[in-house]
């Protein structure tokens, strides 16, 4: 097993704070549960003809807005919460371009 890059220690700290802080629903894409990805779409759809959106766009529009859930809700893909020029997955790049977030697990009491 190869030693850890140089400040992997303080990486590992941020991206644990990022994930208690922002509450992802997985690690990336693959991650999340089919029905979630449904129940946002459906919500979506709603939301879009309540603005008196026409049928035929709302499948188009409800993929942007899957695209937009990833991304706020996908560890990896979320905005470093330090630096908001990055995704947490190019942070982690920034000290050694072969490290990633393979899992992680958020526990929350009450």
């Amino acid at each position: 097993m190869s030693a850890a890059p140089a400040g992997a220690d303080v990486i590992a700290r941020d991206v644990a704070m990022q994930a208690a802080a922002m509450n992802p629903v997985a690690l990336n894409e693959s991650g999340v549960d089919q029905s979630i990805i449904d129940k946002e779409i459906e919500i979506a759809k709603d939301q879009l003809r309540q603005e008196g959106k026409p049928e035929a766009m709302l499948d188009n529009i409800a993929k942007g807005k899957i695209t937009r859930f990833m991304k706020d809700n996908t560890l990896v893909n979320q905005e470093f919460i330090k630096d908001s020029k990055m995704s947490v997955a190019q942070y982690v790049k920034t000290a050694d371009a072969t490290l990633e977030v393979v899992s992680f697990a958020r526990v929350a009491l009450g």
